[in-house]
């Protein structure tokens, strides 16, 4: 059985928004990324970060190295925060992560998320650029795509020994998965993209509409893959738009 309360870090309870966000983060990142997040998004909504196994408080739990085995596990968790209408948000991997689980939840409970919103990736209808691919240390050090406090930490040799079992598992999961067409999602989807992404170029994170019957929207922010860290209250208005929840005008 899945212990839901080691996956989701409810960062800022808001137990008065009526919609809850479930965040996936990327390769080798944690749910603490998207505590800024879930500030700019409070009292509207309530920001689940979603935390995998194998790193920070979840260091001694075994890395999962599947994207489906990923999915599977915080879908199960995600069963407990119900009560609400529920959103998914991943960035780069988790954006993968997060479609996998919003099709788990539009089988097992015959109702779609609200909405998905995929971050920096590319759809999962095109190949990845590393599917099937082995990666030594030194490949995953220089594929690794972090924000600056991240970069920082792994200039530490004890951190970056810690955290290199997780990052291992999160790059075979992304080598080793594959798409499958059916089911298809019927909520809509909403991808978010930094204009100079090095790994993701605007028309590709435009094929997301691939994977869905339901409405598409690409957005487009200035910046890289971590856009997102630069333009936190740019993407929270963003996402409070798609969801139609409005901020109360100020005065």
């Amino acid at each position: 059985m899945v212990d839901h309360e080691s996956w989701v870090r409810c960062f800022s309870p808001q137990p008065g928004a009526a919609i809850r966000l479930a965040c996936f983060a990327h390769a080798g990142g944690s749910a603490s990324f998207f505590f800024p997040f879930a500030e700019a998004l409070a009292p509207h909504v309530e920001v689940l970060g979603m935390q995998y196994p194998g790193r920070l408080d979840r260091y001694a739990d075994p890395s999962l190295d599947s994207m489906l085995a990923l999915a599977e596990e915080a879908g199960a968790a995600l069963a407990h925060w119900s009560d609400r209408p529920l959103a998914l948000f991943g960035h780069s991997m988790g954006a993968t992560v997060g479609f996998e689980v919003a099709r788990r939840m539009q089988h097992r409970d015959g109702a779609p998320v609200v909405t998905l919103f995929a971050s920096g990736r590319r759809s999962p209808s095109l190949p990845d650029r590393l599917s099937g691919r082995v990666l030594d240390d030194r490949q995953l050090l220089a594929e690794l795509e972090l924000s600056a406090s991240a970069a920082a930490l792994l200039e530490d040799e004890d951190v970056r020994q810690m955290m290199m079992p997780a990052i291992r598992a999160d790059y075979r999961a992304i080598a080793s998965y594959r798409y499958d067409p059916e089911p298809r999602l019927s909520c809509p989807v909403v991808s978010l993209i930094g204009d100079r992404d090095p790994k993701v170029s605007v028309a590709e994170a435009g094929t997301w509409d691939a994977v869905t019957d339901g409405p598409f929207d690409l957005r487009v922010f200035p910046g890289g893959h971590f856009y997102l860290g630069d333009r936190v209250e740019d993407v929270a208005a963003a996402v409070l738009d798609a969801l139609g929840v409005r901020r109360p005008v100020a005065g």
